[in-house]
C-alpha cells in the first residue's frame, strides 16, 4: 500500500483556513458573524438594565436583531456577488464595442 492512500491530519483543512477561504469567497460572511456577536454582546450588556421587561421578551428581541443583522449581511453579499458576476462584465463588454 502506498503512502498516498493514508489519511493524514495535516491534509485536512483547519477551522482558520476554512474561515479565511470563506472570507475570500464571500466577504460578507465575517461581517455577518461579527454583527451577530456584536448584537449578542450588546444584548447581554443591556440585560442588567432592561427594567421591568420580561427576560423572554428581551431574549426574543435580541435574537431577532441578531438574525436580522446576519440576514442583512447575507443579502448584501448576494447582491454584491450578483453585481460582480453579471452587471460588471456587461459594462466591460459594452465598453469594448
Amino acid at each position: 500500500m502506498s503512502s498516498d492512500d493514508r489519511w493524514s491530519a495535516e491534509e485536512e483543512d483547519s477551522q482558520v483556513s476554512k474561515l479565511t477561504r470563506k472570507a475570500r469567497d464571500s466577504p460578507f460572511v465575517p461581517v455577518g458573524m461579527a454583527g451577530f456577536v456584536a448584537v449578542v454582546g450588546y444584548g447581554l450588556y443591556k440585560l442588567k438594565h432592561r427594567g421591568d421587561q420580561k427576560m423572554s421578551v428581551h431574549l426574543i428581541h435580541m435574537r431577532v436583531a441578531a438574525q436580522g443583522f446576519v440576514v442583512g449581511a447575507i443579502t448584501i453579499g448576494v447582491l454584491f456577488s450578483m453585481y460582480k458576476d453579471y452587471v460588471k462584465p456587461q459594462f466591460k463588454n459594452g465598453a469594448k464595442k
